[in-house]
């Protein structure tokens, strides 16, 4: 499906937890159905863009997480990336 990027620009300026709410709130729309065809069509398509965005931000936060590294008398002596896998 195609994206229209500039159609939700506001999104790229979300913060994590808002986008994630507002993913939310799409979501909670389209289970209960309540939703005409047009509309339901135009919030799944924000709600594709809300996802990527948050999938993003993850990415972009678990690649700043690190590890503390212990020497060998188990005090802390360093930090390492984190690894996810």
């Amino acid at each position: 499906m195609n994206k229209p990027l500039n159609k939700h620009a506001d999104i790229k300026e979300m913060t994590f937890e808002r986008a994630l709410k507002e993913l939310e709130g799409i979501v909670s729309r389209l289970e209960r159905g309540d939703v005409e065809l047009e509309e339901s069509i135009a919030i799944y398509e924000r709600g594709e863009v809300l996802r990527d965005h948050c999938d993003r931000l993850l990415r972009q936060a678990e690649a700043k997480v690190e590890k503390i590294t212990l020497g060998a008398d188990n005090a802390p002596k360093g930090t390492a990336p984190f690894d996810t896998e």
